[in-house]
């Protein structure tokens, strides 16, 4: 008798007992409490057995994607080689059952991250792929796998400031059902922190690396599966949860995944190169090799199959890296490694494991309805709205995250203040308590157009620094349906409304009256009405930027590139009626015009004499002659104001559209 033979009473009984397990699991529903948008709950199988039948993912013709690309590819002579198709994946087939933890396993490039994101259909625009995925033998599109799993994913991305409790609130205000009451909603978050045993650290800041110290690598991994169990998902997906932890961290991280797994989920990870005791801990792994299926089964399972193949791990030896080194494609014998991945990859195809989880699969099949009502999942197709949330509790959730963010970190404040207060008094000793004669027109001009400049470049490197630390935060919590992008954008816009409106006003009131400038209270706060216009364009075009750019590092780069041209036209540099034609387009959006007209004309109109201690030279004898050299026209300053309102806005629905553009993107 073979060792194949000898394998399959054990297997027959192994698969009776889950047979039997699942018809109970198939009568037990419970309330997913997800909403078809409007408000009616959906009944749904607590327990959920994922298959995936013939999984092929090719990249598709060529990788480059864009003009730079194709450009750099036709110079260097290699543009046919974009026009070869790789295959990532070649028929993988496979199941993950109600309280099994499934470790997706093999070295670099074998697959395992590209059949992670085929399964929870997260592929790139890139690649194509075909197969089915089902739940409990029922095909499922990306809508429905959403609304009954959760994806904790490799790099844990949070608000740093927040409190663990503080995050989970408001991962309970988004992720859970409207119709759940907030009593309910603060219940369950108690259950979790419990459950992932956050208790300790419930009340800790999250921190921010290199910035604000906070959790521990294994507490931030817990906080990210405690995010997602928050809803109570029947299926679960991780991708490296044990990525930069230690040893010890992730032991412990896995037997998280254990403990969820044993209380009926299904749970699908992948793991690079686990030690022997987290091996230990995996009910069933999937090795993958080259893009093809090397062995499906349990631990032990595994170990007899190799033996079967005339290959035994050595005793005391950690059998994932066995594996593992085994199916590696080595650099310089990659021929003799094609050729054990390919008998490898073979013998399992024709064995019993293959057979039986085949068998398996067709069982679930036949005994799955045509409807989806027999699962309780019919509802769900047509689900109207990706959001858990109405409207009006998205904005309420991320307006009170982002206001609790920006008042929690009072270092970032305290140094805009400090920053505000510095320059202002840098401005007002250097032009402190001007005349006017001619060289008072010259330093006045020249101050009031710094404090435009300030106030710019000031709030544009502000707003990039903040928003496009947080850019990657808001763009998994969106894909991940958690509330929509105007929401995001208009809560965290209005919640930083007050910081940048203090700033200007403090800002003027120190450096209006040391240097100088018109006495009257009514050019006093047209002077503030100014500066606080200019900081909210710039404010707006620094959100533009942000969403614009891909990274920090290239909206730094590229934002103060694009206030130049803003600038050279706002007629200190260059006079406005000397700007050339083909330039004058760019001119209507240099708010530096608008704002230096406007604090000319406010500091200008009303004084009717200059001293002019100058011999054999023709000097401007009043405010309105020094506006006439100027090109600046008294009557502009209303028109000014309007011009500095709508570039607030533009700037800001460019913005909302660049962000809208990029959540597009797959």
């Amino acid at each position: 008798m073979s060792p194949k033979d000898e394998k399959k009473p054990l297997l027959a009984n192994r698969n009776a007992d889950n047979s039997q397990l699942e018809k109970e699991n198939f009568t037990r529903y419970r309330s997913l409490e997800h909403s078809n948008g409007t408000g009616t709950n959906k009944q749904v199988n607590q327990s959920i057995t994922y298959t995936w039948t013939n999984m092929n993912v090719y990249t598709k013709n060529g990788k480059s994607q864009n003009v730079y690309d194709t450009f750099t590819s036709c110079c260097s002579g290699s543009l046919k080689n974009r026009t070869e198709k790789k295959q990532l994946l070649n028929n993988v087939s496979g199941s993950a059952r109600p309280g099994e933890l499934l470790a997706l396993m093999g070295s670099s490039g074998a697959g395992k991250t590209t059949l992670l994101n085929s399964l929870t259909f997260r592929s790139n625009r890139n690649v194509m792929e075909s197969g089915v995925r089902s739940i409990n033998g029922i095909p499922v599109n990306s809508k429905l796998l959403t609304a009954v799993s959760a994806y904790v994913q490799q790099n844990d991305l949070f608000i740093g400031t927040l409190t663990v409790r503080e995050h989970l609130i408001f991962q309970a205000m988004v992720r859970m059902d409207r119709d759940i009451p907030y009593e309910k909603r603060m219940a369950r978050v108690e259950d979790v922190i419990q459950e992932l045993s956050l208790s300790k650290c419930q009340n800790t800041i999250i921190g921010v690396i290199g910035r604000i110290k906070g959790l521990s690598g294994g507490e931030m991994k817990r906080l990210s599966f405690a995010s997602e169990v928050l809803t109570d998902p029947p299926l679960m997906f991780c991708d490296e949860p044990t990525s930069g932890l230690d040893s010890y961290m992730a032991q412990n991280v896995v037997s998280v995944l254990k403990s969820m797994a044993s209380k009926g989920k299904t749970i699908i990870c992948t793991i690079h190169q686990p030690s022997s005791e987290v091996y230990s801990m995996f009910d069933k792994i999937l090795l993958l090799a080259n893009g093809r299926t090397a062995f499906l089964g349990s631990t032990n399972d595994a170990i007899e199959f190799f033996k079967t193949l005339g290959v035994s791990c050595p005793k005391n030896h950690n059998p994932a890296d066995f594996f593992i080194q085994l199916l590696a494609i080595v650099p310089s014998q990659e021929m003799c490694s094609f050729e054990t991945i390919d008998t490898v990859c073979e013998a399992y195809e024709n064995s019993s494991y293959k057979n039986d989880m085949i068998e398996h699969q067709k069982q679930l099949f036949a005994a799955s309805k045509s409807s989806l009502d027999y699962w309780g999942l019919s509802g769900l197709e047509n689900v109207s709205s990706p959001y858990k949330a109405s409207w009006m509790e998205q904005f309420s959730a991320v307006f009170w995250r982002s206001w609790l963010s920006i008042k929690k970190e009072p270092a970032l404040t305290k140094i805009r203040i400090i920053q505000t207060l510095l320059v202002a008094a840098l401005i007002s000793f250097i032009f402190y308590n001007q005349h006017l004669d001619q060289d008072g027109v010259m330093n006045i001009n020249g101050a009031l157009f710094m404090c435009i400049s300030n106030m710019t470049f000031q709030n544009v490197l502000a707003v990039i620094n903040v928003f496009c630390s947080e850019l990657p935060v808001f763009m998994r919590e969106h894909h991940s349906g958690m509330y929509r992008t105007d929401v995001y954008f208009l809560s965290k816009t209005l919640a930083e409304v007050p910081i940048f409106l203090i700033i200007p006003i403090m800002f003027t009131s120190i450096m209006y009256y040391i240097v100088g400038l018109n006495p009257k209270f009514i050019h006093f706060l047209t002077a503030i009405l100014f500066i606080t216009l200019v900081s909210l364009v710039a404010v707006s075009f620094g959100y533009f930027v942000s969403c614009a750019s891909g990274s920090i590092s290239i909206a730094l780069s590229v934002g103060p590139t694009f206030v130049i041209p803003f600038l050279l036209f706002g007629g200190y540099f260059l006079n406005v009626g000397s700007i050339p034609y083909y330039f004058r387009w760019l001119s209507v959006f240099s708010w530096f015009k608008y704002a230096n007209e406007g604090l000319q004309v406010n500091q200008w109109a009303d004084i009717d004499v200059i001293n002019c201690n100058r011999a054999n030279t023709t000097c401007p004898r009043s405010g309105h002659a020094v506006l006439e050299s100027n090109n600046f026209l008294e009557s502009n300053i209303t028109m000014d104001i309007a011009s500095l309102f709508i570039l607030i806005i533009v700037f800001r629905f460019m913005a909302f559209l660049s962000l809208l553009v990029r959540t597009t993107r797959k």
